[in-house]
């Protein structure tokens, strides 16, 4: 059993996401110890889709997080280490919160074993919101945004 609040905040703000309409996406460093497809990761991580409509048979353990979603057509099994996930976010706005990830063993993110590495694609992976450019008029990750309402994320150590 855990004592980390991770596996029960990752599974409230994953609640609270689709209570209200969301799309839940999860933030991931990529290892040895997660299951992706290959050639989704970017720089090590990888951003996942969770709702409902774009996952199978989600389980969200306290340990592990894992489901079956469709890439290029196929459907492939996931898996994610709660250790490993940085952040669970709603697309439309934002908001969710940010961790630091708990490599155990110090394996490095995103290293050559795991294979996990290229670029983002698919129906399923999408990048993470600090990753995009703002658009025009629009406040960069890193401003406050207009009406002190925004996208930033908590870290909890």
């Amino acid at each position: 059993m855990t004592d980390s609040t991770k596996p029960y905040l990752i599974r409230a703000i994953y609640e609270w996401c689709v209570d209200q309409g969301f799309t839940p996406y999860l933030a991931a460093v990529v290892d040895a110890h997660t299951r992706v497809p290959p050639g989704y990761a970017r720089d090590g991580q990888i951003v996942l889709n969770l709702s409902p409509d774009a996952t199978n048979q989600l389980d969200m353990a306290n340990d592990l997080i894992s489901f079956q979603a469709r890439f290029g057509g196929v459907a492939q099994a996931l898996s994610i280490p709660v250790a490993n996930v940085v952040a669970i976010y709603a697309r439309e706005n934002g908001q969710g919160m940010a961790f630091e990830a708990e490599i155990p063993d110090g394996s490095e993110a995103g290293s050559e074993n795991s294979g996990e590495t290229g670029d983002v694609a698919g129906p399923v992976v999408v990048p993470a919101p600090e990753a995009t450019a703002p658009a025009k008029g629009k406040h960069a990750p890193d401003d406050k945004p207009p009406g002190g309402r925004g996208s930033h994320l908590k870290i909890i150590k």
